[in-house]
């Protein structure tokens, strides 16, 4: 499993988790496509777009490897903000290629991108 160094771990103050430390001995835990719902917490959405400028400032619009990034982070994202970049895709692997939809993400987090062409 590819660790992501200079990724940040966590949402700071808060115990929304964007990497895991070690691979889970029971299995890779799958990338699924969590619904958003209007109702969210402004704290779950803080999670959200903070985990999507991290993962902009880390690999921009190249694909990346999900490697040690946390998959119920990046569940709710998936097919919208961030999109398989390989096909077939394995949910369940941490070398699966993933990539940002720059323009679905910038849709949804217009103030990450501000100014960004």
């Amino acid at each position: 499993m590819l660790k992501h160094r200079g990724f940040p771990g966590r949402l700071p103050g808060t115990d929304f988790q964007f990497t895991i430390r070690r691979a889970n001995p029971k299995g890779v835990t799958p990338i699924t496509r969590r619904e958003r719902f209007r109702d969210r917490k402004p704290a779950d959405r803080r999670a959200d777009a903070a985990f999507i400028e991290a993962l902009w400032q880390n690999f921009g619009d190249q694909p990346f490897e999900r490697g040690n990034l946390d998959a119920g982070r990046l569940s709710w994202l998936f097919e919208r903000e961030v999109i398989a970049a390989e096909d077939p895709f394995d949910p369940a692997s941490y070398d699966a290629l993933l990539v940002i939809d720059v323009d679905a993400a910038r849709m949804s987090f217009p103030d990450i991108f501000d100014g960004i062409r």
